[in-house]
Parts: structure tokens; C-alpha cells; sequence
């Protein structure tokens, strides 16, 4: 089995790239062959709205015309069997990367013609991590259940099975009496300890559903 993993943070040893590697462990764990990508490293844009994937009589419709870094990953995406993607939450929504290439990965395989069915040649599973300074209480107050969630229903319609993981609440800096907080250091450091060991452990049993099938309640 092989899947492509995308760390959508610039910190590429922080709280998302720490749960995604609990994930690629999962995965890897249960027979998996796991390529990662650090999407900061990469330079790439969104869609561009040229329609080039829409246009009817080619021979590869679902392929972006947009030649950059992310074009041979977007080859590699017609072969794989699952996906991993993780970001942290900027400004209520995925990181300018992720973003992009959420779009980039999406739109080619949406059907014009009938939403219902994705121009993806088959279904495979998608795991979806978050990782956010906003509170278990405020991921529902403010919505982001319901704007995460479109992303969730957007990767199952065009490739399948998409399951979220989230990290609440994460801790920032690393010295807290040197910037702008909502909390102190001890206060973040007491939820880490005790939350952050178990959203890294519900990461892993994502990465291991997508080979054996059976997903963590996120």
C-alpha cells in the first residue's frame, strides 16, 4: 500500500509534523510505504482557475496543467492508495500551503458534469489532521466544526473515506513570557502533558486505519 503524506506547516518539527509522524508510524507499522512532503519547502500555487482539467477530449483530464513542485506529486497521487494531510489552523482555516494544495489535489477530480461522481478512478482513504491553539469548547463556538468539515466532505467525495484528528489547544512557544498569549506557559504546558500524548496516539491509529480499514473515533 502507499500512501503520500503533506505536512501543511512551516515548522517542520512542531505539533503537526509531530502528529503526522505518529501517523506515517501507524501506517508504516501495518506494511505501508509512506512519502512524506514538507509543503513549505515547495514552491507552488493554488488553482489558477485556467479549466485546463475541464476541458473535454484530452486523454488526461485529471492531471493540473499548473507546472511547478507540486506537478510530479500530483502524478504520484493517480497511483497511491491513501492519503495523509495535516495542518495547523490559521485564521479559521487550513495554512496558506494546505490550502493550495488542497485545490490543486481537488479540483482536478471534481466532476462538472455530476458532483456525485469524482473523475478519481477509485476510492481510497484520506486522513485529515488539525492541530489548533482554539479550545475543544471553542472548535464548536466558532464553527470550525462545520468549515473543517467541508474540507472532510470534500476529500471523501472525490477520493474516499476521510477521517479527522485533532489536536486542541496546542502549545506555541517555547517561552511564554516572551510573547503575546491568551494563557501562561504553565497553564499550556500542564494541558499539553496531559492531552498531547493522546492526540499523538489517536494520529497513529489514523495512520494504521487507512491499511487495515479501521478508523479512530475523531
Amino acid at each position: 500500500m502507499k500512501i503520500l503524506a503533506f505536512n501543511g506547516s512551516p515548522r517542520s518539527t512542531g505539533n503537526t509534523a509531530t502528529m503526522l509522524e505518529h501517523a506515517i508510524k501507524g501506517a508504516r507499522e501495518k506494511g505501508a510505504e509512506v512519502e512524506l512532503f514538507n509543503l513549505y519547502t515547495m514552491q507552488f500555487s493554488g488553482c489558477i482557475s485556467c479549466f485546463s482539467c475541464k476541458r473535454l477530449g484530452k486523454e488526461r483530464t485529471t492531471l493540473c496543467a499548473v507546472k511547478d513542485d507540486l506537478r510530479p506529486v500530483l502524478e504520484k497521487v493517480r497511483d497511491i492508495d491513501g492519503l495523509l494531510i495535516a495542518s495547523p489552523i490559521y485564521f479559521g482555516s487550513e495554512s496558506a500551503a494546505c490550502r493550495a494544495l488542497i485545490e490543486r489535489l481537488c479540483f482536478p477530480y471534481l466532476n462538472y458534469a455530476d458532483y456525485t461522481k469524482s473523475h478519481f478512478p477509485r476510492r481510497i482513504p484520506v486522513g485529515l489532521i488539525y492541530t489548533m491553539n482554539v479550545t475543544a469548547d471553542m472548535w464548536t463556538r466558532v464553527g470550525y466544526e462545520v468549515n473543517f468539515g467541508r474540507t472532510r466532505d470534500t476529500l471523501a467525495r472525490e477520493f474516499g473515506s476521510c477521517t479527522m484528528v485533532l489536536a486542541h489547544n496546542t502549545t506555541q512557544y517555547k517561552d511564554y513570557s516572551l510573547y503575546e498569549a491568551n494563557a501562561t506557559g504553565e497553564e499550556k504546558k500542564a494541558y499539553r502533558d496531559a492531552h498531547f500524548s493522546k492526540d499523538c496516539e489517536n494520529a497513529r491509529l489514523l495512520g494504521e486505519g487507512l491499511v487495515s480499514g479501521i478508523q479512530p473515533n475523531s
